[in-house]
């Protein structure tokens, strides 16, 4: 909870800084008076404040499992704090009021919102004083109770300590007749302990809180096999508040078993001789000692020197959940644990829940729910054997049974038979220093099984002013995926796919860390979710709101202090979308994506703190000229809507860092206009902080002032004409970062000259539609390093292009629509080693395909598309060993009936063979227009109408 307080008083500084109150007292003439006294109490607060943010990073350490009282004042701490966080945004606010008023309107008007403003700027000195009241309020209560601040609470920390050894123990004494799954890990394990290794081994076991960690080691380490092969043993559980000279002693006293032997001084003995009396023990011995629960790689540090190489083939096992200190293990002595598998998990619950029934066999009637049950728990075992040894002391009544499933969100929170599943879960979310776990609280907003999009999610985090700004040319969107890097090496988060270069891409949250983490989120009015099994009412003073289902209601028109609105339920009406949106003034984030909307609620443009704008896949066809007045919106997404033209005003939004903004005519991007070319008049060369930009209609001018978004990464660039090459070429080496680049022709006839492109250094994906001159393709391609996505349409080449993509050796996936006339194309060995994706399309004439053996040798997706005269399966296919799916779209009848008859065997390895015609909707649909939503926004998109596309 002192994190949301630390993310406050951040904001309050970081505002601060920026001279808000000096802003402020030049563009209101008419609150100077009040403006004096007002500015000496914010300063005032400010100094207050910066105390109480040096206290939030020493509370730290005693987190959530503090002391009653001590909970309960933080909680009215972090009440102030943000108290002072709204004084902050209700100054931006109407700062940015003041100057859109001034900016626009008639004389008359412009008066009428200064007044309007004025009596706004007078209340704020009250909540100033309201607000340091409060403050002098927390700071003698604090002296009332005795509540200490300044330390750890020695007492707090041991009760905390007892509660994690007690699950550490029960861990630990697990029968190993009882474990389910691992047979593999438990297996490999074995074999590295016994192995004959004559240097000292570390080995790790790695894994999220409850995957079995200490179940597994606790297996190999009481085998008396493995206990018979060392001269002595040891079992340490570390912790996240390990003292080191107790570690140092437990190891000691389990190494000699003779505890009344010790020596005289031993509790007063310091570190180093501790460490001395350990290494002499240890000197001449093969010995195996089991660090479990290890949190950072500091305490390996100190006890390395301890653990003596002594070339007596000794072992060190180490279970973890953070991948850093997994990697301090021997190469390919590591393990990493899955969660268990349907069947593994069925037989676990069984066992646990059915334990008195013979067999440990389900009851028929319970069967449905059992299975329910089950899948929440996802494969983690800790879930699994706590949830089914609560209902085993319960009757087996269906009734009883439904009633816990349906509370199953509450009973995690509130069921103290329940509460080592939250516990142990609440281990990794408490140990995440301030930003992190602010991060972390807003994943748990989305739905169960969400995909979270790496660029999505570092957007939302930026506009929240979670992500800070470091400065040294570093962006905030690189700094974000640098929090994500960190969540998932603290495995809170797993990676479940990777782009063409292997960075993440989507990751995944388990289900019950995303249930015990919006707990905490609602516990700390971070933010709550409205829709989900067990959700409560909504909180009048939550910060966030994700609408998941069942909106409509008027329970959030209190909720003005909201600063994220993500509205997932499509079925509301727009009339309740603008009514709702008009009682959140202070908002940063908007979500508004495949909404039923035509157009732009009013209120929109009057919410002036508005960081974050997404209405895309939505009916909207018209984006106001009052958009002027969001000059702070830094994303705005307007993707699979129906605007084809911005207004003017949006060259003038100059803290933008990505527009996105396109109409699509062709799913199966198979034509040249498959996108709309988007107009924006006036220039953009102001819009300096542009980091992506999709999609553009290109002119003359708009060619050149591109050279002045410095900064751009993405790109797309629409109705590109012979007459601009030459200055856009220009305008792009200016952009040093760019990675993703798309350039489409005006038509298929004009011609694009390569001549002028210089190589982009960091260039990584390359979309080029339009023909290129002489029918050649220029030898720049061949300079492009980084290059791993391809995709070249309509180029009319007259010669066989595929030699001269060979020679970029890093592409992944390789696109060719319409690009050649010719009627050959060939792959031959050793060409393409990293190529997984290929997708050959609509080129007429293309009769023959050859492959030789050796080529793509890590191929995993074919698509052949409308290539007419193709009438044989390419034979090369056999030789594909790799490749898992082909898709076989508009081909001619006699390729099909020989893939079905005859030539069967050229591709009997493929499992996944999918042939349809493009005129089929719902085949477009279920192939390529539902796996592009769930790929890019998750799962929850399928539930998306592709007719409103209009």
């Amino acid at each position: 909870m002192a994190d949301a307080l630390f993310v406050a008083l951040r904001k309050v500084a970081l505002s601060l800084g920026e001279g808000a109150l000096a802003r402020i007292g030049t563009e209101v003439v008419e609150a100077a008076p009040i403006l004096t006294d007002f500015e000496h109490s914010m300063r005032q607060v400010e100094g207050e404040l910066s105390v109480l943010q040096a206290f939030v990073g020493q509370v730290r350490a005693r987190g959530a499992g503090g002391d009653g009282a001590f909970r309960a004042w933080l909680d009215q701490v972090r009440d102030v704090a943000h108290e002072v966080e709204d004084v902050v945004d209700e100054c931006a606010y109407l700062t940015a009021q003041a100057a859109a008023a001034d900016a626009g309107g008639s004389f008359f008007k412009r008066k009428f919102r200064q007044v309007r403003s004025f009596a706004a700027w007078q209340r704020l000195p009250v909540q100033i004083s309201q607000v340091e009241a409060r403050i002098r309020r927390v700071a003698e209560m604090r002296s009332r109770y005795g509540i200490e601040v300044g330390g750890v609470d020695r007492g707090n920390t041991l009760q905390n300590s007892s509660q994690i050894l007690s699950m550490s123990d029960s861990a630990y004494l697990t029968d190993s007749s009882e474990i389910v799954g691992h047979a593999g890990e438990i297996g490999r394990l074995t074999q590295w302990l016994l192995e004959e290794k004559q240097d000292r081994t570390l080995i790790s076991i790695l894994g999220m809180g409850g995957l079995g960690k200490t179940t597994i080691a606790s297996s190999v380490y009481k085998n008396q096999k493995i206990r018979r092969a060392f001269n002595c043993c040891a079992w340490v559980t570390v912790t996240q508040t390990y003292q080191v000279e107790e570690l140092l002693r437990e190891i000691v006293t389990q190494l000699t078993e003779q505890r009344a032997s010790v020596a005289t001084g031993f509790m007063t003995m310091s570190r180093m001789r501790l460490i001395e009396m350990i290494q002499g023990y240890l000197r001449d011995k093969k010995y195996l000692i089991v660090l479990d629960d290890v949190w950072d790689k500091d305490a390996w540090l100190l006890l390395n020197h301890a653990f003596v190489r002594n070339n007596c083939r000794s072992k060190v096992l180490i279970t973890t959940r953070r991948k850093d200190v997994s990697y301090l293990a021997v190469q390919d002595r590591a393990i990493e644990l899955e969660t268990l598998n349907y069947a593994e998990s069925w037989e676990l619950f069984c066992k646990k829940a059915f334990r008195a029934l013979k067999d440990n066999i389900c009851p028929k009637n319970l069967r449905s729910l059992a299975e329910k049950i089950v899948d929440k728990c996802q494969g983690l075992p800790l879930a699994i054997v706590t949830i089914g040894s609560t209902l085993s002391y319960r009757e087996l009544d269906e009734q009883e049974w439904t009633f816990f499933y349906n509370q199953l969100s509450w009973q995690l929170g509130n069921n103290p038979e329940l509460s080592w599943i939250s516990n142990v879960l609440n281990l990794s979310l408490d140990d995440l220093p301030s930003h992190l776990r602010s991060c972390f609280l807003y994943c748990s907003l989305f739905p169960e099984d969400h995909w979270i999009k790496r660029k999505l999610i570092a957007k939302l985090w930026i506009a929240e002013g979670l992500v800070e700004e470091r400065g040294d040319g570093t962006t905030m969107e690189e700094v974000a995926e640098h929090y994500l890097a960190e969540l998932t090496q603290r495995s809170l988060l797993q990676v479940i796919e990777t782009n063409a270069n292997g960075r993440p891409r989507t990751f995944v949250m388990h289900d019950l860390v995303r249930e015990v983490t919006s707990i905490t989120a609602e516990k700390e009015k971070f933010g709550v979710v409205q829709g989900h099994v067990g959700s409560t009412q909504v909180s009048h003073d939550a910060r966030r709101l994700c609408i998941q289902k069942g909106a409509g209601s008027d329970n959030y028109l209190a909720s003005s202090r909201l600063r994220s609105f993500i509205l997932l339920d499509t079925a509301v009406p727009s009339s309740w979308i603008c009514d709702v949106s008009s009682h959140f003034r202070l908002l940063r984030v908007l979500s508004l994506r495949f909404a039923n909307i035509e157009q732009v609620p009013s209120v929109v443009t009057e919410l002036y703190n508005l960081r974050y704008l997404d209405i895309s896949y939505t009916k909207v066809r018209q984006i106001p000229s009052s958009f002027r007045k969001l000059v702070h919106l830094q994303v705005l997404d307007l993707r699979f809507s129906c605007v084809e033209e911005l207004p003017l005003e949006i060259t003038t939004l100059t803290n933008l860092r990505h527009l996105y903004v396109c109409v699509v005519h062709d799913l199966q991007e198979r034509s040249l206009n498959c996108f709309s070319a988007t107009k924006i008049p006036g220039n953009i060369g102001g819009l300096k902080n542009l980091q992506a930009l999709h999609t553009v209609s290109a002119n003359k001018d708009l060619v050149s002032q591109l050279g002045n978004l410095t900064l751009m990464r993405s790109l797309t660039v629409m109705n590109m004409r012979q007459s601009y090459i030459s200055d856009f070429w220009n305008s792009l080496t200016k952009m040093p970062n760019l990675s993703c680049l798309f350039v489409f022709a005006s038509d298929t006839d004009e011609i694009l000259n390569l001549r002028f492109l210089k190589p982009l250094p960091n260039l990584k994906f390359f979309w080029l539609a339009g023909k290129m001159e002489g029918g050649m393709l220029p030898p720049i391609f061949s300079r492009f390093e980084k290059l791993t996505q391809l995709k070249m349409d309509w180029s009319g080449l007259k010669k066989d292009p595929i030699e001269s993509f060979s020679h970029i050796s890093t592409l992944v996936d390789l696109w060719l629509y319409g690009a050649y006339g010719g009627e050959y194309l060939s792959f031959c060995a050793g060409w393409f080693p990293k190529l997984k994706s290929l997708q050959l399309a609509d080129m007429e004439h293309l009769s023959c395909i050859e492959i030789e053996d050796g080529t793509m040798m890590r191929l995993h997706h074919l698509e052949l598309v409308g290539l007419r005269n193709m009438r044989a399966v390419p034979r090369g296919i056999k030789y594909i060993r790799t490749l898992h799916q082909m898709f076989l779209t508009d081909m001619p009848k006699e390729l099909v009936e020989s893939l079905q008859g005859s030539d069967r065997h050229i591709v009997q390895h493929v499992p996944n063979i999918h042939i349809f015609d493009s005129s089929d909707y719902e085949a477009v649909n279920n192939f390529i227009f539902w796996p592009h939503l769930s790929k890019k926004y998750g799962s929850g998109a399928t539930k998306y109408d592709p007719t409103i596309r209009g």
